[in-house]
């Protein structure tokens, strides 16, 4: 049951990142006009404009992984004490 419940976490976390993923874009392209700078060797896009995108992507995929692996920790030690009670 460990297993399943951290693949779940696993499913979880993949689907929030890639849904935080698409809204930072969405919110980049409608503040900024432009798409999200998924390239950083493209000298198109602007050195300052790279940097904070990057820095917010991180911030904000660290987040997921937090929140995500809190919830994974609270559902197998939640499945524990149920296993222990009965």
């Amino acid at each position: 049951m460990n297993v399943l419940v951290k693949l779940f976490g696993l499913a979880i976390s993949l689907g929030a990142g890639a849904l935080a993923n698409k809204t930072l874009e969405a919110l980049w392209e409608k503040k900024t006009g432009k798409p999200a700078p998924k390239d950083g060797t493209n000298l198109s896009d602007s050195l300052p404009g790279v940097l904070v995108f990057a820095v917010v992507s991180a911030m904000v995929g660290a987040v997921v992984h937090v929140l995500t692996q809190r919830g994974t920790k609270s559902a197998l030690a939640r499945m524990k004490k149920t296993a222990d009670e009965v």
